[in-house]
């Protein structure tokens, strides 16, 4: 990650704008605050990645709180990819308008954009970027750390875009943002145990969503705490080993994937108004 981090610094000089991806079910939690430092006064564009699992209404709400904060935010679906590349250019152009006319100024009439694609691990960078290209430039993976190192993308539109590996920061400032992460798939698996980051997840559900584990695994959720409904799952899903003991760690698992890939619907897992003690 520090080494990650060097190099963003050394190339960040050399573009002229940010694109600054946020996962749409966390979008506070996956924002690095090393960010702002790290490309100093450049400007920036906030981009909801996996905006088709997350909860449509939440995530307005964070659009609009970004831009009480003046960040230009907005929400992109990179599966469908309806209006992505033009959504993202025009954005661009609009934000570096002052950029290119004091270019034109002196005499250089090239509005060819280079920009910085920036986020932590497994939050959609190399997806994003791939459909932006129209071709498979990057690897991709749902898992973090697939993007080993930088590298230059040229699109046909008057952008080059610079991939990077995804950047964490050294300490999570709340426990809730390392279960969030986690739950998301955005930090290796070995750095919590399956088993509590699914016991959070389900109290989450169980307080925010309570129906969608009762029509996901035809249990009674509602009425039960979060332990009996994490082994109420594990039975529904035959999560069994011999003598009949309940494998947790296999549970976790399903339930995890099935929060990561939608099959639970769109989650959102945390909202604008979770935040407003940290933000004041």
């Amino acid at each position: 990650m520090a080494k990650a981090r060097r190099e963003v610094e050394e190339k960040v000089r050399q573009v002229d704008i940010v694109f600054e991806l946020l996962d749409a079910r966390l979008p506070r939690s996956s924002q690095n605050p090393m960010v702002r430092s790290i490309i100093n006064h450049k400007p920036r564009l906030v981009v909801f990645t996996k905006s088709d699992l997350a909860d449509p209404k939440v995530t307005q709400q964070w659009i609009q709180d970004f831009k009480k904060k003046g960040l230009i935010a907005f929400a992109i679906n990179v599966q469908s990819g309806t209006g992505v590349k033009q959504q993202i250019l025009e954005a661009a152009e609009k934000n570096l308008d002052d950029l290119f006319a004091a270019r034109e100024r002196k005499g250089i009439r090239s509005r060819m954009i280079r920009a910085m694609v920036i986020g932590i691990p497994n939050v959609g960078k190399s997806s994003l970027i791939n459909r932006l290209a129209g071709r498979s430039k990057t690897k991709t993976g749902n898992r973090p750390g697939v993007t080993k190192a930088q590298q230059w993308i040229r699109m046909k539109e008057r952008m080059e875009l610079l991939d990077t590996p995804g950047i964490l920061w050294p300490k999570f400032e709340h426990p809730k943002v390392g279960f969030r992460l986690a739950a998301s798939g955005a930090i290796k698996e070995e750095l919590l145990p399956k088993e509590e980051v699914a016991l959070d997840l389900i109290a989450f559900l169980l307080a925010r969503y309570p129906d969608v584990l009762q029509q996901r695994y035809r249990i009674a959720s509602q009425e039960m705490e979060a332990w009996d409904c994490f082994e109420q799952i594990a039975e529904k899903r035959g999560c069994l080993q011999k003598g009949g003991v309940i494998d947790l760690e296999k549970a976790a698992e399903i339930l995890l994937q099935d929060f990561r890939s939608g099959r639970l619907g769109r989650i959102s897992l945390e909202a604008p108004w979770d935040w407003k003690d940290e933000y004041d």
